[in-house]
């Protein structure tokens, strides 16, 4: 086993609507896991070209308040050149640009050392696509 560098990919559903969906538990499962008590980085990467991963405050209204200002910044209409799927689809592909895929946090003593008010979320605006990979990777 390899002490240095451990990773795991999830496996996540978003469902058929635009979503802030938490992954703070299975971070911190993994890292239960892996980390050993040990200081380290935890990398959360989403291999998809329509995601991204944000740390926001859950369950009292910043996830939706993100999705609406997603909606103001990259409205679902027309106006894109990428033009496959849904109608606006192609605002899911700048998403990424807005939202990385990926975060880089700090592990402390094998927990994730986060704000009192920080969760980290996959965001997906693609309704066309539900099934999606999260990957953690811990280096420490």
């Amino acid at each position: 086993m390899n002490h240095g560098f451990e990773t795991r990919t999830l496996a996540v559903t978003t469902g058929s609507s635009e979503t802030v969906h938490d992954l703070t538990r299975e971070c911190a499962a993994f890292l239960a896991e892996v980390a050993r008590g040990r200081d380290g980085l935890l990398n959360v990467f989403a291999p998809h070209a329509t995601t991204g991963i944000a740390l926001i405050e859950t369950g009292a209204g910043s996830d939706d308040d993100l999705l609406s200002a997603l909606h103001h910044l990259l409205p679902a209409d027309e106006r894109w050149q990428h033009r496959h799927g849904s109608p606006g689809h192609g605002r899911d592909h700048v998403l990424p640009a807005l939202v990385p895929p990926h975060a880089t946090l700090p592990v402390i003593d094998g927990e994730l050392a986060l704000g009192t008010w920080q969760s980290v979320c996959l965001v997906d605006t693609n309704v066309d696509n539900p099934h999606r990979q999260v990957r953690l990777s811990f280096l420490g």
